[in-house]
Formats: C-alpha cells, sequence, structure tokens
C-alpha cells in the first residue's frame, strides 16, 4: 500500500477530478472507486464521492499496491537497424510504448523483444523492462536500444550518466526561432498541480540539456535537430515549449487541437551513437525520417498547415 499527501489547489473542483489530475497513473473512475472504498479523506475525515475541494485541503490517499503484471514474449515485427549479441537498436513505431504500465499490459517494446531475443535480455530492470537502458514516448518515434546482458546493460548505464551515449532527434516546432542554434539549460522535475506533466523546476528538478539547431525555415514553423546531454522525462517537449516553441503535435505541452496526419508530437530518434560495450569501439547508427514526418515536411514547404 503507498499513502500520499496531496494539498488542494481549487476552489470548488471535484475531489475525484483533482485526484486523477494529480496522481500519474489514476483515472477519475478509479478515484471514485477508492473514495467509495474509504481509501481517501479531506482533512482527516471520510468524504463521498461527489465531494469538492477548497484551497489549502488536505487530501490523504492510500493506493493499493499494483495487480502483478505477466510479461509475456509477443510475435510483433521490429525494425532492427542493429543487432549482436550484446546490444540490440530498434527503431521504434509511433503508438508503441516501450515497457507494460497500467494500461498497457501487453504490445508494447519489451513483449517484442522478449519473442524476438528469446531469453537474451538483461535483468537489471526487472521483469517489466528486461533490457531497457532508456525510452522515448509513445508517439515519438525512432532508435532505442536495449541490452542483451547485465554487463551490456552496466555500461551503456554508465555513458548515460557520462553523456557519452549520444542521442540526436529531429522535430517541427511551433513558430520562427530566431537564432540558427542554442541550447536550453534548464533542470525538469514533476509538475507542481498537474502531476502527469513535467515542467522547468529550478529549485527542485534534475539537470537537463538540450542543444538545438534549425534545419529548416517554414511560415509559423521550424524544423529542428536536438542533441540531448540528459535523458529527462519529455525533455524535449518541455525545454522547447519552455522557450515558447512548443512541438507541432504536443497536445500536452503545446496547442491541444490535433494535427491532421500526426498521432502526437512531431519528433524522431534519428541518430544513436555510444561506445560498444564490449568492443570499445565507438559505434553510430541512424534511421530515416518515417512517412508521416516527411508528408508533415511536405505539407510546410507547401504551405498547407
Amino acid at each position: 500500500m503507498t499513502d500520499l499527501r496531496l494539498t488542494a489547489d481549487q476552489d470548488g473542483e471535484r475531489l475525484d477530478q483533482f485526484l486523477a489530475r494529480s496522481v500519474e497513473g489514476l483515472t477519475r473512475s478509479a478515484a471514485q472507486r477508492l473514495i467509495e472504498e474509504g481509501a481517501v479523506t479531506c482533512n482527516g475525515k471520510a468524504v463521498k464521492k461527489n465531494a469538492r475541494t477548497a484551497v489549502g485541503d488536505a487530501v490523504d490517499l492510500t493506493l493499493p499496491d499494483p495487480e502483478p503484471v505477466d510479461v509475456l514474449p509477443q510475435d510483433i515485427p521490429l525494425d532492427v537497424v542493429y543487432e549482436d549479441a550484446d546490444v540490440i537498436v530498434v527503431n521504434k513505431p509511433v503508438g508503441m510504448v516501450v515497457h507494460p504500465a497500467p494500461g498497457h499490459p501487453n504490445g508494447t517494446l519489451v513483449n517484442a523483444l522478449l519473442y524476438h531475443c528469446k531469453n537474451s535480455l538483461s535483468g537489471i530492470n526487472g521483469e517489466l523492462r528486461p533490457g531497457i537502458v532508456h525510452r522515448i514516448d509513445r508517439d515519438t518515434s525512432g532508435l532505442i536500444i536495449a541490452a542483451k546482458n547485465d554487463a551490456a546493460h552496466l555500461a551503456l548505464a554508465a555513458q548515460l550518466q557520462d553523456h557519452s551515449l549520444y542521442r540526436y532527434y529531429e522535430a517541427v516546432c511551433v513558430g520562427g526561432l530566431k537564432e540558427d542554434s542554442g541550447t536550453v539549460d534548464a533542470p525538469i522535475g514533476r509538475h507542481p498541480v498537474d502531476r502527469k506533466k513535467m515542467a522547468v523546476d529550478r529549485k527542485n528538478g534534475r539537470e537537463a540539456v538540450t542543444h538545438w539547431e534549425v534545419l529548416g525555415r517554414y511560415s509559423g514553423y521550424t524544423h529542428i535537430g536536438c542533441r540531448l546531454e540528459t535523458g529527462r522525462t519529455h525533455q524535449i517537449r518541455v525545454h522547447m515549449a519552455s522557450i515558447g516553441h512548443p512541438l507541432l503535435g504536443d497536445a500536452v505541452y503545446g496547442a491541444k487541437k490535433p494535427v491532421p496526419g500526426l498521432a502526437g508530437q512531431c519528433l524522431h530518434a534519428r541518430k544513436l551513437s555510444f561506445v560498444h560495450p564490449r568492443t570499445g569501439e565507438r559505434m553510430t547508427v541512424e534511421c530515416p525520417l518515417p512517412h508521416w514526418f516527411t508528408a508533415v515536411l511536405d505539407k510546410l514547404e507547401h504551405g498547407r498547415l
């Protein structure tokens, strides 16, 4: 069981809505069930499902332990860009979740890797994330590397820590950037109000550095390349939004209106460079821009977006 203490920040908001907004992965219906089961109190008192909050209310929530998820191999096609006895690099499509989680028990990259690699995946991250060294968002496409044994996993994790594992993305952001290149050096942490989001947090956030360069300019939009020094959750999306240029199609950090032809943010992990954990050789792998990305660029080129 997990106990949480939350502080309401709005007057008159439904309690179930406040809980769903504040606790990552908690739906409104699940919040209603917890209230009905007596797992939620407000200022030390039991509450009803239709209760509303006032600013400063102390809301205590007891979350049950998550139900175990059986992670099974699934015969899901993979676009393997590179593979050997130690590592595998996959070009992940938009819409694929990296590892199983509540709401996504199967159909993930991990399910596909378990089938493809059989028993050859590192166990450092446990049964839910075998082999997974780093992640990319569900609606971000592109390169992700997984480790086939623990030694490779530790070596790649160390490269993430010392920034020698190089990751390069391409994206389309909203608006025209004044400079041709720049750096966003701003710590990132959990959003203080909406716990499902991340935000620049200069007091409590973790170091985050994104270098960007302009690849193409269009009316109202800019095609950019981004090199990550760190790998915080939603880093490029948060950093570009923080300087007034959210990514095209990013309904979380930018405009809520969906963009035709886009399932989410226009972001693709184009290039990955790492020191091979066994040979010590610097390796660089690339993958092309997906069709949906080039279609966006074509629309921008002809002023149809």
